[in-house]
Formats: C-alpha cells, sequence, structure tokens
C-alpha cells in the first residue's frame, strides 16, 4: 500500500517562503515520477512541479523562478521549496506519484494547507 504524507505547510506573509515535504511509503522510489499539486477554494487543481527520477524538472508558468522542485531518492522523499510566496499561492497542496510507464498519478497525499496573507 502507497502512501504519502505531506508536511511542512502553514501560514506566512507574503513574501516569505516554505518548505513541503512529501515521504513515500514505496519499495523503489526512482519508478515513480513525483508531482506537486495544488487546490484553491473554488478552482480546479493544477499541477504546479513535477520531476522524475533523473532530476528532471517542468513547472507552471505562475511560479517559475520562486518554486523549486527536487527529491531525495535515498530518502524517498521530495520536496517543493516556495519562495517570493504570494497571497494567490494560498491553497491546498498535494503531492502524487505517477509510476514510469503510466500515464496518470495514481497516488495522492492527504492534502497540505499552505496560506500567504497580504
Amino acid at each position: 500500500q502507497v502512501q504519502l504524507v505531506e508536511s511542512g505547510g502553514g501560514l506566512v506573509h507574503a513574501g516569505g517562503s516554505l518548505r513541503l515535504s512529501c515521504a513515500a511509503s514505496v519499495r523503489i522510489f526512482t519508478n515513480y515520477r513525483m508531482g506537486w499539486f495544488r487546490q484553491a477554494p473554488g478552482k480546479e487543481r493544477e499541477l504546479v512541479a513535477r520531476i522524475n527520477s533523473g532530476g528532471s524538472t517542468n513547472y507552471a508558468d505562475s511560479v517559475k523562478g520562486r518554486f523549486t522542485i527536487s527529491r531525495d531518492n535515498t530518502k524517498n522523499t521530495g520536496y517543493l521549496q516556495m519562495n517570493s510566496l504570494k497571497p494567490e499561492d494560498t491553497a491546498v497542496y498535494y503531492c502524487a506519484l505517477r509510476q514510469v510507464g503510466t500515464s496518470s498519478y495514481g497516488y495522492w497525499g492527504q492534502g497540505i494547507q499552505v496560506t500567504v496573507s497580504s
């Protein structure tokens, strides 16, 4: 049973930083790509950033230059470093895993709240 546990969310002032972590209980972490998603109230869930097992990354335009996704394959953990936070970054953030060779994210964390005050 794959489990993902997020941590590191909270309340921060605009311009501040937070680092989210996602610990995965999988046997071979490098068999998975990781993504970070977010969903704000009244909006659809969106992909914020993703990283493959080799470290290649992609970002949503709205977070480029401010957010950094990374992973430590020795710890089965992924991270999302969020700098220069804006009120519009307020959302529930989810980490997810997509097994290599599949077309969708099949495993999801419980979500963690990030609130940025103006």
